[in-house]
């Protein structure tokens, strides 16, 4: 398969720098394996406002050529701006598991302008998770909302154990990043 040019990762080019992006909605749209890009091209052809930050990963293919593909900084997550008949054609495409509404816009956006900004250095850059074994957190949504426990392993997917720390047993489940937040 063909490595793809470097396509938009941002629809406006100016949607952080405008006013207004502080006074819209903002969802972050967890979508379906290996399918940020192709949840991209539909949202501009829908016009519908998002950024998703793409880095250049380089690496030696299997006939000792170099080669650039370009991955998104956090795998499987889009940020949309807009209305809920925005949210609403974005989860129609089908390419969304789920989605998060942003509860504190301003932050988002200031972050997401700060990223844009490293990306723009073309410095390289690597996704850092905030979750590490050993880590005592406690479930901010979802099912398991309000539980807390220790962070038991980092692979494939977060797990998080509750211990019945009187018989030294436990038990665990698989968490995504944005559901904990760190206990101190």
């Amino acid at each position: 398969m063909p490595i793809l040019a470097r396509e938009p990762d941002i629809f406006p080019e100016n949607l952080l720098e405008q006013c207004d992006a502080l006074s819209k909605s903002w969802w972050a749209m967890y979508t379906m394996s290996r399918q940020e890009k192709k949840f991209m091209r539909l949202l501009t052809k829908e016009a519908i406002s998002f950024y998703c930050p793409i880095i250049p990963r380089r690496y030696r293919s299997a006939g000792g050529r170099f080669r650039t593909s370009y991955e998104p900084l956090f795998p499987n997550y889009v940020f949309i701006c807009g209305d809920e008949e925005s949210r609403y054609r974005a989860v129609c495409t089908g390419c969304i598991s789920r989605y998060l509404p942003i509860e504190r816009v301003d932050e988002l956006v200031e972050d997401l302008r700060q990223v844009q900004r490293l990306v723009a250095t073309d410095a390289p850059l690597a996704p850092e998770r905030r979750l590490e074994p050993g880590m005592k957190v406690r479930i901010r949504s979802g099912p398991f909302s309000g539980y807390e426990g220790v962070i038991v392993r980092r692979e494939k997917d977060v797990r998080l154990q509750v211990a019945v720390r009187f018989m030294d047993q436990g038990v665990s489940v698989a968490i995504e990043d944005f559901q904990a937040d760190p206990v101190y």
